[in-house]
Order: C-alpha cells, then structure tokens, then sequence
C-alpha cells in the first residue's frame, strides 16, 4: 500500500532500523534515532542498489516520487542513476575547486613571499573589491571577455583607470596560471587589449625648486605634531627612500653607532628585491637618535599612533604635509624622491650613484653587480653632502650657480 504524509507523521522509531515501502523501489527508513530518510532500491548491472533521496519532511512524499520516478526513467534508458549521481557530485566539487576566486588565492599564495606589503594589499583590494563580487564564485574557465571588461568597466566608470589596467593584468596572470595548471585553456583578457581608456600618465608632485626646498625644511622643522611623524618628516628628504620602506623601517635594521652608520633595507621590503643599503649622514643620525628613546625598545622606527607593534599609517606623512599647508598637488611623501634626484642630477654628481642610491632596477646584470660592489664609498660622500646642501637651504642659503 503507497505511503500517506499521515503514516509517514505517524510511524514511530523502534529499536532497529524499519523500512516503509511507497512502491517501485521507493521506501522511508526510519532510524532508531528517530530520521526519517528516502532510499530507492534498483538493480543495475545484475546488482543491488541503494539511492539516497534525502529525508523527511525537508523532502515531502510527492517529491521524493517525482525522483524515484526520474531515476526509473534512467533505468529505463540503461544509465545508472547513482552513478550519474556521483558524476554530478564531482563535477560540482571540481566546479567549486577551480573558480576564479579559489585559483586566485593559490596563485597569490605563491607569488605574496615576493612581493612587498603594499603590493599584497593593492592585489588583494583589486580582486577583492572588483573582481570577486561578480566573477570569484565562477568556475574559471567559463569566463568570458565581456563578463571581465564588464567588471574593468566598473572601475573605469569610477575615474581610476590606471586600477582598471591594474585589474586586468592581475587576471591575466591567474588565467595564464589557471592555463599552465590545466584548468582553463585561454586567458580572455587578451581580447580585451585597446577595450580600456589609456592610462594618463600623472607624474607625482615634487618640490624641486631650492628656495622652495628651503620653506618646505622650515616648515618641517616647526611641524608641532607628534614626535614620530616629525621625525619621519626629518628624515624623507635626508634618507629619500620610498615611503613604504621609510615607515617600516625596524630598529634591528639600522646601525647608528661607530664610523659608517647605515640602514640595511631587508630584500623582502624592496620593490626589486634586493637587499639595499642606505648610508646615514650625520644629521640622519641626529633624528634617529633623538627618536630612539621614545621607540627604540619596539620594532619600528615609527610605530603607529595607537599600537607599537604596527607601522605608521601610510598616509601618515602625506596627512603631516597637509597639515603644514602642502596639498597633494604640492608634495607628497613620494614627492622627496624626486626632489632629491632632481637637485643630486643638478648638484653634479654621477647619475649612477644616484641610480643606485634611488634602488631603481638596473637590467644589465653585470653592471648591476658592479654598482652594488662599487658605489657604497660615493653613496656615502654623496649622502652627507647631500645633508649638509639641505642644510644650507633650510638656513635660507642659496647654492652657486
């Protein structure tokens, strides 16, 4: 006799497991627990089988006949509904495996150990915010161009086209990698190429004029804010390294003792990888004894204002220019590296000292390895001159022409 939702409601769990038959295979197997669970039994291949269907009353009685019937309807046509079941079951699993956002994840696994923090952070806010939303959950390979430049699009309709270029090259390089792993066959943004609007190409602004270099020192003398920030200030236009590198610099990274003080910047923090070094003038060495009292029995030089154990935010110094009237049309923390390489090429010293004190990439391998060997003795004369001519400016004195 076919079940009824009533005997179903009303059937009682005993001490082992009971079966209520509904016909063609179909039955409810009542647990000692008390679940209540849909089982098809079928023959296939000369064996006996069992199908799961769910449980009651999440899948009601008309239900689980409308997928006894489905699966008879299989049998009918020689395939094997469990099978078929199981196939399902591992294409969705594969599906899971191999969306956009799960191959991105190992591919960014893989490259992070290489990459400085705020390379990391910008590749993360991109997919994060602009990517993963529309596409992450979707299997790779099943991402079309316009689905991409549709999210691109987005970003250009935001005025950031230069995070747009950004975006699309990030998913070029997890499509390629998803292609050289056997999980996509084409990278699709390669149609994309001439579909976005060029980037314009803005260069970032840079006092570089002397008596305007002179104010800006004045001003960062009397800055009145909190000491740490003052003396990152003090520091950017002596030590020109990238504000990055400055605000995370570690006390156990810097020797301000004995003849040669220097700062050995750790090749995970440089944007070329390399280990770079940073001579220290006398006056550097001034600032950065003068802060090691307050921060020197933490990690960073410049901690953060509300934990000692995080850098200084990163729009610390940029926020401090602002404060002492310096919009960001003006300068920014950026800013003094080109004003220092813009005065030292005007100064007269060697433009590849100056390269090489900028850590800017050098392609020639052997050129490279030269200047590495060879340049620290200039780089150190040129440092403390390089001292001593901000000095003269911030004292109101002009250079010779």
């Amino acid at each position: 006799m076919p079940l009824t939702d009533t005997a179903i409601r009303n059937a009682k769990p005993g001490s082992k497991p009971q079966k209520l038959s509904d016909g063609g295979g179909l039955h409810l197997l009542i647990q000692p627990t008390g679940g209540k669970l849909w089982r098809l039994a079928y023959r296939f291949g000369g064996k006996q089988k069992t199908l799961a269907f769910g449980s009651y009353p999440a899948v009601p009685l008309a239900e689980a006949r409308k997928r006894r019937d489905a699966a008879k309807a299989l049998l009918a046509n020689g395939s094997d509904p469990g099978e078929i079941r199981r196939a399902e079951k591992r294409a969705s699993r594969l599906s899971a495996e191999n969306t956009f956002k799960a191959i991105a994840a190992e591919w960014l696994g893989k490259q992070e150990p290489r990459w400085t923090e705020s390379t990391r952070n910008r590749a993360h806010q991109i997919l994060e915010n602009w990517i993963y939303p529309w596409l992450g959950d979707r299997p790779i390979n099943t991402i079309t161009p316009p689905e991409l430049l549709e999210c691109l699009r987005r970003i250009e309709a935001k005025g950031a086209n230069d995070t747009a270029h950004r975006a699309r090259q990030r998913c070029s390089e997890i499509f390629r990698y998803a292609i050289s792993t056997g999980r996509a066959e084409r990278d699709p943004t390669a149609d994309l190429r001439g579909a976005l609007a060029p980037v314009v190409t803005r260069h970032r602004a840079a006092v570089t004029d002397p008596t305007a270099i002179g104010a800006l020192l004045r001003a960062i003398e009397g800055y009145d804010g909190q000491m740490v920030t003052r003396s990152a200030l003090k520091l950017a236009p002596l030590l020109f390294v990238r504000p990055g590198e400055l605000r995370q610099a570690r006390w156990t990274e810097i020797e301000i003792e004995g003849q040669e003080p220097l700062w050995r910047i750790p090749a995970e923090r440089m944007k070329m990888r390399e280990e770079h070094l940073v001579p220290l003038s006398r006056q550097a060495v001034t600032v950065l004894a003068e802060l090691k009292p307050l921060t020197g029995r933490g990690q960073f030089v410049f901690p953060g204002a509300r934990t000692f154990t995080r850098p200084m935010s990163e729009n610390t110094i940029n926020a401090a220019l602002r404060r002492l009237g310096y919009g960001k049309e003006d300068m920014t923390g950026h800013g003094f590296r080109a004003l220092a390489s813009t005065r030292l090429n005007e100064l007269g010293f060697s433009p590849d000292v100056i390269e090489r004190q900028l850590a800017h990439a050098e392609r020639n391998k052997v050129r490279k390895a030269y200047n590495r060997a060879s340049y620290l003795p200039e780089r150190r004369k040129m440092m403390q001159a390089w001292a001593d001519h901000l000095d003269m400016l911030q004292n109101g004195q002009q250079p010779a022409p």
